[in-house]
C-alpha cells in the first residue's frame, strides 16, 4: 500500500470517527467477502438493514439505501464486525444462524410478517411457499409470500433461502440459483438432510 493510500485510510476513518461522534452517520457498510461471493452489508444504529449479493450491483443498493434511509452512508466496516464474523461462522458450520440486531424498515405489511417468520424454519429443512403461508395464517397467500421472498433486504439473516417450491424444487433466490443451491448443500451437509418441512412452533 502506498504513502498516499495508508493518508487517505486515516483520513476515512478520522471521517468516520467524527461523523460517528456527531451523529452523523445513518447507514454504514462494509463489502465482506463470502462462499456466495462478495456481500454488501449495511446497518442503521438499530441493526442490519441490508445484506446484498454482488448481482444486486452494490452501488445501486447504496444509492436505493441514501434514498430510502437517510443519504449519510459511509464505509465504516467495523460496524458491521459482529455480522461479518457471525456469517464466516455460519459458512463454516460453527453456528446455524447469524444472531445479530436486524432493522426492516424497508419491509412494511405482510412482506415484514412473512419475514420475520422465515427463522421458524429449521437449519437444514426446508418449507413450501404454501407451508409458510400457513405459518403466517393466511393460507392463500402463497404468491405474496414469493413476493416477500425476493425482496427480503437481510437474506441469510432471516432465512428466505429454505423456502422451497411445492414441488421440491428450488425456486428463485434474490442471489441467484447458485447462491441458493450452495447454502441449502451447506445446511444440508451440516444437518444431514435437506428436504422436509421442519417448521419450529
Amino acid at each position: 500500500m502506498s504513502t498516499t493510500d495508508t493518508q487517505m485510510d486515516r483520513l476515512h476513518d478520522l471521517l468516520v470517527a467524527r461523523a460517528d461522534d456527531a451523529d452523523l452517520l445513518d447507514v454504514a457498510y462494509r463489502v465482506h467477502d463470502s462462499p456466495v461471493g462478495a456481500l454488501l452489508l449495511a446497518a442503521t444504529g438499530r441493526g442490519v438493514v441490508r445484506v446484498a449479493f454482488a448481482s444486486e450491483g452494490h452501488d445501486a443498493v447504496l444509492a436505493e439505501l441514501a434514498e430510502r434511509v437517510s443519504p449519510r452512508v459511509l464505509s465504516a466496516p467495523g460496524r458491521l464486525d459482529a455480522a461479518a464474523r457471525q456469517l464466516d461462522d455460519y459458512f463454516a458450520g460453527r453456528v446455524t444462524s447469524v444472531e445479530v440486531p436486524v432493522d426492516l424498515q424497508l419491509l412494511g405489511g405482510y412482506r415484514r410478517e412473512v419475514v420475520e417468520a422465515l427463522p421458524r424454519i429449521a437449519y437444514g429443512r426446508t418449507a413450501t411457499y404454501a407451508e409458510v403461508a400457513d405459518l403466517t395464517g393466511r393460507p392463500r397467500a402463497v404468491r405474496a409470500v414469493g413476493s416477500a421472498c425476493a425482496n427480503n433486504p437481510v437474506p441469510l439473516l432471516l432465512p428466505c433461502h429454505r423456502v422451497v417450491r411445492s414441488d421440491g424444487s428450488e425456486g428463485g433466490y434474490r442471489g441467484g440459483p447458485e447462491a441458493k443451491h450452495l447454502l441449502l448443500r451447506l445446511e444440508a451437509e451440516g444437518d444431514g438432510v435437506v428436504g422436509g418441512s421442519t417448521v419450529a412452533p
